[in-house]
């Protein structure tokens, strides 16, 4: 398995996609039962299979994802070749995860406490893999209009 198995409750909402995934392979509803009941290392196997399918489809149309903590924001956009990423630092009591937090910011930009940092990393071998690990350590998946916005500002 090259990224995780999806959730319970992400395979009830793709319920019908995991239907069409099992057709192609021939996998009747019938079959599925008993693949399930007879060999649940097969069934494992398909879950498996379709979770990366899945993982595959989302990760290739990310195109910005986001990392906010108490005092740091990371903002990244993903280029043809390379990752770019903002960094927003806090130096204070602020907590931007807060709804206070992030107005003072927003009123705050240019306060000696606000540092800014960007910087570009190429991605390894498999850009997908390289988004998924943002992902994994806590990055949401974004439109990117935070990193729009910042990288307007301060280029």
């Amino acid at each position: 398995m090259k990224y995780s198995r999806l959730t319970k409750e992400q395979f009830e909402e793709l319920h019908q996609e995991f239907i069409n995934f099992l057709a192609t392979q021939s996998i009747t509803a019938e079959e599925w039962a008993t693949i399930k009941a007879k060999q649940p290392e097969v069934a494992e196997q398909e879950l498996d299979v379709f979770s990366d399918l899945v993982w595959e489809g989302v990760l290739k149309s990310v195109k910005y994802v986001e990392q906010i903590s108490a005092q740091n924001i990371h903002l990244f956009s993903f280029k043809e070749d390379h990752m770019h990423v903002i960094g927003i630092k806090i130096d204070g009591p602020i907590d931007v995860t807060t709804k206070d937090g992030f107005n003072w910011l927003r009123e705050n930009l240019m306060d000696e406490t606000v540092t800014f940092t960007q910087g570009k990393k190429d991605y390894s071998e498999d850009e997908n893999l390289d988004k998924f690990k943002l992902i994994q350590s806590g990055s949401a998946i974004t439109k990117g209009e935070l990193y729009e916005y910042m990288n307007t500002l301060i280029n």
